[in-house]
């Protein structure tokens, strides 16, 4: 999965990249619209983002709608991965989200970037996003594109991620910075 695959999926049709993308933009539009238009059941809700994926996702899986994705078709979700309200993924170079990971309310997984240079802004380039197990991302993080985040990591609510973090640390900051390592089996804090 990455920008790659998208790439090869709009030559193979005969488009140029942008064109693709504005017709697989509005694929996600319609089934985000779909499932964020009323209530749904768990089971619903699944189905709905498991049509919108074009993959399974897995056991345990929770999702509390709204959800925004301007792809949807390079997602990959593991077991009892939670996602809070609000989320916005733009997967085009491919997110892929570990067994145990909790997302807190309006998190950015951003895999896109434009180049910087104003003559050729209009450029964009991708890498993907990877979420290790049992990572924990705050309300309000956004994670940029090319970052891991290591398994067990911890980011802070309202972080902008634009390094890879290791597994077990816990990151807070814009840009965001190594705080310092995880609690193991600390009691509960509040």
């Amino acid at each position: 999965m990455g920008y790659e695959v998208f790439e090869q999926r709009a030559r193979a049709l005969g488009l140029p990249v942008y064109q693709y993308m504005r017709q697989a933009s509005q694929r996600a539009l319609k089934l985000t619209a779909r499932l964020n238009g009323s209530y749904h059941e768990p089971e619903e809700v699944v189905r709905l983002f498991t049509e919108l994926t074009g993959g399974p996702v897995g056991p345990g899986f929770c999702l509390f709608p709204p959800f925004y994705t301007d792809y949807g078709q390079n997602i990959a979700i593991g077991a009892n991965v939670f996602i809070n309200a609000s989320c916005h993924f733009q997967d085009q170079a491919g997110i892929t989200i570990g067994d145990g990971a909790l997302l807190g309310h309006s998190v950015v997984l951003a895999t896109l970037n434009h180049q910087e240079d104003p003559a050729r802004r209009s450029e964009l380039y991708g890498a993907p996003i990877v979420i290790g197990k049992n990572a924990w991302i705050g309300s309000h993080a956004t994670i940029t594109a090319g970052v891991t985040i290591g398994d067990g990591a911890i980011v802070a609510a309202g972080a902008v991620v634009t390094r890879d973090v290791p597994p077990n640390t816990v990151v807070a900051g814009v840009p965001a910075r190594v705080i310092r390592p995880v609690r193991m089996d600390a009691p509960a804090e509040g």
